[in-house]
């Protein structure tokens, strides 16, 4: 009787066990994977011109977001934005130093949910901010509470990504804005990236714990830095120059900045207008960043293949925000412009999503949160900001928001006297530069896309739009009130 009742106990809690080792391994994996300064230019985005065969592989794959909007052109605060699922005025984030965890300490991130849920949660690369430089805030930027492990390649500057002969190791010191070189893939951060989550990947293989592996890359951002073999994509001679080339007419002031960040790199111009010789060679080597970091995202999804996990992982991939070329008369990001503010956002979902969708209903980075906890049954955030997006991943036809809402202040880097914030709907962008200390309306800007949609021309003043501006001004007056410090 007593071996009888051992035999019974010891049955029960197995099934008990087991029971949760099913309900785990049922659980999807989440692949997070996130490029930087990556504006919409991918063959599946409808440029052919761009090499991208694996990002156009997993498009059809999964569904496309073909208007999806981050909600601040810089890298710090969209990175918050999605990760903690609230908007910059929320978070009360809008620079490179201002870490979210000053302002809102115990704030639940995407990737702490995953963690706290029971996932095995692992951060590679840039994912949050790499903030470098002498001010360090409080909270390490790479976020220790957000990992299971301590995440790697999170911490370091964007201008030390270069290959110096002779010198493997140590601290580079800034050089120019591109390099072309012929070496292997992993002479740099996103080559090293990808092995590092191929790895993982082989690890995870091996366990049934389910995990949220985010691979944040850091291409394109500047440098320009991609082994030969990607530059010889392209043939410079070909390649279009910037269109439109000068700012909107009518455009006010604030809605420009002074490239600030790409003034920074060593022979270019402090001031005044570019080389058109070094004009193609910085789009050149845009587009040859672009083919490195899709071949990073090949290496990682095939090994997803390869180990059997693709048919229970979802992957989404996503960019923090947009980039300008010398469009609009501006370099690198930090504008209201479409070009800096709408993103490629690309999620696969096995069982759940249609392969190969597209969507155009309006979508923004902070609903990126609340689909993946969605979609693997997490317990719904209520002070998440954004929406699901399980609804058009199931039904393309599904709508979308009415809006997308981004912003960005003047001066874009320093102490800000203005916000800007735009409001995108299905026709117009509108925008409206408000003064901190007052609140005060001082200049807006209206752009109609069915008609302008390079945005050349600012309609704010037209009289035959007053009432477009009206109505759009008092949606945004609804949904963003002034940010004041």
């Amino acid at each position: 009787m007593p071996v009888f009742r051992f035999s019974f106990f010891v049955l029960a809690r197995l099934a008990v066990t087991a029971g949760f080792a099913a309900a785990a391994a049922s659980r999807p994996n989440i692949l997070f994977l996130a490029a930087d300064d990556l504006r919409s230019d991918l063959g599946c985005y409808g440029h052919p011109e761009v090499k991208t065969p694996h990002l156009d592989a997993l498009a059809r794959r999964g569904v496309l977001f073909e208007r999806a909007y981050c909600q601040q052109a810089v890298c710090n605060p969209s990175r918050a934005s999605v990760l903690t699922g609230r908007r910059p005025d929320t978070l009360r984030v809008w620079n490179l130093q201002t870490h979210f965890r000053e302002t809102l300490p115990d704030v639940v991130t995407l990737p702490q949910a995953f963690k706290q849920a029971g996932y095995t949660s692992v951060g590679l690369g840039k994912l949050f901010h790499n903030q470098s430089g002498p001010r360090r805030p409080p909270f390490p930027f790479s976020d220790p509470p957000s990992w299971s492990r301590e995440p790697r390649f999170a911490e370091g500057a964007h201008w030390q990504d270069w290959v110096v002969p002779g010198d493997a190791a140590g601290p580079k010191a800034k050089g120019g804005p591109v390099q072309c070189l012929d070496v292997p893939d992993e002479a740099y951060f996103d080559g090293q990236i990808a092995a590092s989550a191929v790895a993982a990947l082989r690890e995870f293989a091996g366990s049934r714990e389910p995990f949220f592996l985010g691979v944040g890359f850091w291409k394109p951002h500047l440098p320009f830095n991609a082994p030969k073999r990607y530059w010889d994509l392209y043939d410079r001679a070909k390649l279009a120059p910037p269109d439109p080339a000068a700012a909107p007419a009518g455009a006010p002031a604030l809605a420009a900045h002074p490239w600030q960040e790409l003034r920074g790199y060593i022979g270019v111009p402090k001031t005044g207008p570019l080389p058109a010789a070094q004009i193609a060679e910085l789009r050149h080597g845009y587009l040859a960043a672009i083919s490195f970091l899709d071949a990073q995202v090949g290496r990682v999804l095939a090994e997803l293949e390869r180990t059997g996990l693709a048919a229970n992982t979802v992957v989404v991939f996503w960019s923090d925000h947009g980039f300008h070329l010398g469009e609009h008369d501006l370099w690198a990001k930090t504008s209201n412009y479409e070009l800096d503010a709408r993103v490629p956002l690309i999620i696969a979902a096995p069982g759940v999503a249609r392969a190969g969708g597209r969507t155009a209903g309006l979508t923004e980075l902070i609903d990126v949160y609340p689909t993946l906890t969605a979609l693997a049954g997490l317990a719904a955030d209520p002070a998440l900001e954004g929406r699901s997006l399980v609804p058009q991943l199931r039904e393309l036809a599904a709508p979308g928001k009415p809006f997308a809402l981004s912003q960005h202040p003047r001066p874009a880097y320093g102490a800000p006297t203005h916000m800007g914030y735009a409001l995108r709907d299905d026709r117009f962008r509108y925008v409206e530069w408000r003064e901190l200390a007052t609140g005060a309306v001082t200049a807006r800007e209206l752009y109609d896309h069915r008609t302008d949609p390079r945005e050349t021309m600012n309609r704010a003043a037209d009289a035959g739009h007053r009432g477009t501006v009206e109505q759009l001004a008092a949606h945004l007056r609804s949904v963003a009130p002034s940010a004041r410090r």
